[in-house]
C-alpha cells in the first residue's frame, strides 16, 4: 500500500492528530458492552471534538474498532468518523477482522495507508492482531515494514502506531494480554533512527512514559475503560475519552486527554470480563 503524503496546517509545521480508539461497535448499534451503548458513546465523542474545534491534520484510529467483527460495524464506524471530515487511518485491534478492514475500508472513506508521511513527521501502522484472542503478537514483516519506511525517509522523526501497548502497566488481569513479544518489538524498534514514540490502544486508559527516548502512549476507549493497576477485571467510573496530540518539528511531542462530562456514560460495575 503506498504511502499517503500530508502537508499539515499549522504554519510552524507542527502535525496535529486526534487519536481515537476501542470503539467496539456492534452490528446491532442498540447493543451495548457491559453497561455503555458503544455507538451512543462514540457519536458523544464525536459531537465532543467537533464543539472544540481543534484544528487536527487526520484522524488515528487505534484499533477494536469492532466488538463483533461484522461488517455491518465497520459500516457503523465509517458513517460516524466521517462527520469528523479529516483523513481517517486506522489499525486493527484484538476484537476486530483486519482482513475484512482492509478489504472494505477504501470503499467507504476510510483510508487504508499504514504510512503517514509529512515534512517532518512519519507516521507507520502496525498490525498486532492475532485473531480472536485478547493478546497481541508482532510479526517480523511487520518490525521490517517499520524499518524500511525510516530508513526511506531518515530525515524524519518517526511515530509507530499499534493497538498492544508494547509495555506492562501494573494491572495483572490485564498485563495477561499485552504485546506478548514486547521484549522483541522493543529491542527493534529501539534499534531504528529518529523513534520518538508508540502510540497505542487496547489497555482502556491513560497511559504516557518515556523509556530510553522513546515515548510510549496510550489513550482512554470512547466506550468502557479499565481501572487502573487492578488485580482482576475491574471497569472505572471514568468516562470515555480521546487524545490529541501536536507532533513538533523538533522532534517534541504535547499531548493532551479529555473526557466526556462525568456519568453521561456509565457501566455496569458487578462485572468479571467481556
Amino acid at each position: 500500500m503506498a504511502p499517503r503524503y500530508l502537508t499539515p496546517n499549522s504554519q510552524d509545521g507542527s502535525v496535529r492528530v486526534l487519536q481515537l480508539t476501542d470503539c467496539h461497535l456492534f452490528a446491532d448499534p442498540n447493543r451495548d458492552l457491559l453497561g455503555v451503548k458503544t455507538s451512543e458513546s462514540m457519536d458523544a465523542v464525536i459531537d465532543a471534538v467537533l464543539e472544540q474545534n481543534f484544528d487536527f491534520d487526520f484522524v488515528a484510529v487505534t484499533g477494536d474498532l469492532s466488538q463483533d467483527y461484522s461488517l455491518r460495524s465497520y459500516e457503523h464506524f465509517a458513517q460516524k468518523i466521517a462527520r469528523l471530515q479529516k483523513p481517517v487511518f486506522f489499525l486493527p485491534g484484538n476484537h476486530d477482522d483486519g482482513p475484512l478492514m482492509y478489504r472494505i475500508f477504501d470503499k467507504l472513506g476510510v483510508n487504508i495507508a499504514k504510512n503517514v508521511i509529512t515534512p517532518k513527521w512519519q507516521y507507520i501502522f502496525l498490525n498486532s492482531e492475532v485473531y480472536a484472542v485478547a493478546h497481541g503478537w508482532i510479526l517480523r514483516d511487520q518490525l521490517d515494514y517499520a524499518a524500511y519506511c525510516a530508513h526511506r525517509s531518515p530525515s524524519q522523526h518517526v511515530c509507530i502506531l499499534v493497538h498492544h501497548l508494547p509495555l506492562l502497566v501494573g494491572s495483572r488481569w490485564l498485563d495477561t494480554q499485552t504485546m506478548h513479544n514486547s521484549d522483541e518489538f522493543n529491542t527493534y524498534i529501539h534499534r531504528i533512527n529518529n523513534v520518538r514514540a508508540i502510540v497505542s490502544g487496547h489497555i482502556h486508559q491513560e497511559y504516557d512514559e518515556t523509556i530510553r527516548d522513546v515515548r510510549y502512549i496510550a489513550t482512554p476507549s470512547t466506550s468502557i475503560q479499565f481501572t487502573p493497576r487492578s488485580v482482576n477485571f475491574s471497569l472505572d467510573y471514568l468516562s470515555p475519552g480521546w487524545r490529541y496530540l501536536t507532533f513538533k518539528p523538533d522532534g517534541s511531542i504535547d499531548t493532551t486527554v479529555y473526557r466526556l462530562p462525568k456519568d453521561q456514560f456509565s457501566p455496569y460495575t458487578d462485572v468479571e470480563g467481556y
